[in-house]
């Protein structure tokens, strides 16, 4: 199982190029990402979390999102998407 990390910000100003960071660690295997190191992040950090979910889907794998904040987790929850990220802690 191949993992990465977030930075420790993910918001709209850093989202294209978490994205584009993510999206090539997913096409070259990677089925884990690691939000320990997250401590700055707006909904903009959902939205990259579920474009590297769908990159991987497509790609016929599965990412699993570990270590996320419970701030973001509440986040999701409010914006009703939590269901469609697969998270563990």
């Amino acid at each position: 199982m191949s993992r990465f990390e977030t930075a420790a910000t993910l918001t709209h100003e850093s989202a294209r190029s978490a994205l584009d960071a993510g999206l090539s660690r997913i096409a070259a295997g990677a089925t884990e990402v690691d939000c320990a190191s997250l401590k700055q992040f707006d909904s903009s950090a959902l939205a990259v979390l579920l474009a590297w979910q769908r990159a991987a889907a497509a790609r016929g794998a599965a990412l699993t999102v570990v270590n996320l904040p419970s701030g973001l987790a509440s986040l999701a929850q409010a914006y009703g998407v939590d269901t469609l990220l697969t998270f563990r802690h």
